[in-house]
């Protein structure tokens, strides 16, 4: 039998009523994933929702099963504004990770359809940073809707876009270890050198000098 999430999720949607002051009305919530790989993109969504009542569990997408973000994602689409910034391994080796994940979130904002009066930002980021007022959430995909819905599109949309270069550099197994150093994928770089979408700036690549 299915589980209804209906309770966690309208657990979430208090707690992000409490952080939006009532005067914004068009809230969107704010999301990376793939900060910390070894190679690919990052990529940021940022999602305003039409409504709040999902079937599906909204959470943190890493805690949640393949088969439960697909669910999610797909609900997600349907019942939201959704923009999706997706910045490659040559402008974070050339801006670092920090401004290539702010750059990322700024192109999500522009792909939005809409324009938000208030953000909700998943972590810690300079608020100067974004055009828009604007509230930080340390762990913000287990505690806010709106942010835990821009987590889920956030790493699908990554996961999907490893899963591609799965297939073009198969010696990695991106497929399986998403870009991130496991024993496995280091040993890879170790044996074949590097791909065009390994991150040059990034431990133990950098540290090893790999060519």
């Amino acid at each position: 039998m299915k589980r209804d999430w209906k309770r966690h999720n309208l657990k979430l949607k208090r707690y992000e009523k409490r952080l939006c002051p009532k005067k914004y009305r068009i809230v969107a919530g704010v999301d990376e994933a793939g900060r910390g790989p070894l190679a690919g993109p990052v990529v940021a969504s940022a999602v305003v929702l039409k409504e709040f009542s999902f079937k599906s569990k909204i959470f943190d997408s890493k805690k949640l099963s393949f088969s439960a973000r697909q669910l999610a994602f797909a609900e997600i689409v349907k019942k939201a504004s959704v923009g999706v910034g997706i910045v490659n391994r040559e402008i974070i080796d050339k801006e670092n990770i920090l401004q290539s994940t702010i750059i990322a979130i700024k192109v999500a904002l522009h792909n939005l359809g809409v324009k938000p009066d208030y953000l909700l930002v998943d972590g810690k980021f300079n608020k100067d940073a974004f055009s828009y007022p604007c509230q930080t959430v340390v762990g913000g995909d287990g505690w806010c809707f709106s942010i835990a819905c821009a987590s889920i599109i956030a790493k699908v949309v990554r996961d999907n876009l490893m899963s591609y270069y799965s297939v073009l550099y198969p010696q990695y197994n991106f497929q399986r270890n998403r870009g991130y150093c496991t024993k496995e994928h280091v040993r890879a770089i170790e044996k074949h050198g590097l791909s065009p979408i390994h991150r040059r700036s990034f431990r133990p690549i950098r540290k090893d000098n790999v060519k």
